[in-house]
């Protein structure tokens, strides 16, 4: 199946979306992170900063550039967010394999900030599942992961 076919369902005549497309995804990230960082707030953290100590836990220690792609974050936006993290001692930039290279590793600290948050997520998770249905929220990421790989084609870097 083409890709035009796949994003047109098959095949199917689709009918003309209605309004802006990035607006409609924009409105529903606002209201899902509002949701989510709801529940985060207890373990004192915004949604950004739980996905990078989720990750810096699950992959570390890892470079800088290693993680920036892990996230599809561009350098400037992973130093940014990773300074909170890094004030509160939460995660700490350590010299790599050789002089030059840097890894990110959490610290233990950090390790149980990410254990008492991921409760909180799991209750968002869970609460977000209850309201939208498992069926709606399971074939929403499949959309959205369809989508991305869409959009992914032919984007600068692949060969």
């Amino acid at each position: 199946m083409t890709p035009r076919a796949a994003a047109s369902g098959g095949g199917r005549p689709a009918t003309a979306p209605r309004g802006c497309t990035s607006l409609k995804l924009r409105q529903l990230s606002r209201r899902v992170s509002r949701h989510y960082e709801s529940h985060l707030s207890e373990a004192g953290l915004r949604t950004t900063q739980f996905s990078l100590l989720s990750h810096i836990g699950r992959l570390g220690p890892l470079r800088l550039g290693a993680l920036a792609e892990a996230l599809g974050l561009q350098a400037s936006t992973l130093t940014r967010n990773l300074q909170p993290l890094l004030d509160q001692g939460w995660v700490q930039v350590q010299v790599g394999d050789d002089a030059r290279s840097r890894e990110v590793v959490a610290t233990a600290a950090g390790v149980a900030l990410r254990e008492q948050a991921q409760h909180a997520w799991r209750r968002a998770q869970g609460a977000l599942n209850e309201r939208l249905g498992v069926q709606r929220v399971a074939a929403l990421h499949e959309l959205l992961d369809e989508c991305m790989g869409l959009l992914a084609e032919g984007e600068p870097g692949d060969d």
